[in-house]
């Protein structure tokens, strides 16, 4: 069974930096399309960004820039490099994958199997 675990969150001041991770620790079967979303109280979750086994990514406008997502060699961690962190970008994150890298989009209907999330915190 697919079992994501996220970690890495925590608080930090703006302009400050987190690095989340995301592992995928039920099985060693590879993720051809993972992603971060992201969803703060009163909020839909959106997507933050998404990367296919190729490499490709795709990024949220309001995060282009400023984090950076990327895997690690087996493709079964995941990570999220958070840069530049603004209070807007305060949210639950949550990891997220697909087995098959066709439908590789930034939206969370496309992602079957899911992390617990963890709690980023941006303090002014």
């Amino acid at each position: 069974q697919v079992q994501l675990v996220e970690s890495g969150g925590g608080s930090v001041q703006t302009g400050g930096s987190l690095r989340l991770s995301c592992a995928n620790s039920g099985n060693s079967y590879s993720m051809d399309c993972m992603g971060w979303f992201r969803q703060a109280p009163g909020k839909e979750r959106e997507g933050v960004a998404i990367i296919d086994g190729d490499g490709s990514t795709d990024y949220a406008d309001s995060v282009k820039g400023r984090f950076t997502i990327s895997r690690g060699n087996t493709k079964n961690t995941l990570y999220l490099q958070l840069n530049s962190l603004k209070p807007e970008d305060t949210a639950m994150y949550y990891c997220a994958a697909r087995r098959s890298g066709l439908y590789c989009r930034r939206s969370p209907e496309y992602f079957p199997y899911w992390g617990q999330g963890t709690q980023v915190t941006v303090s002014s």
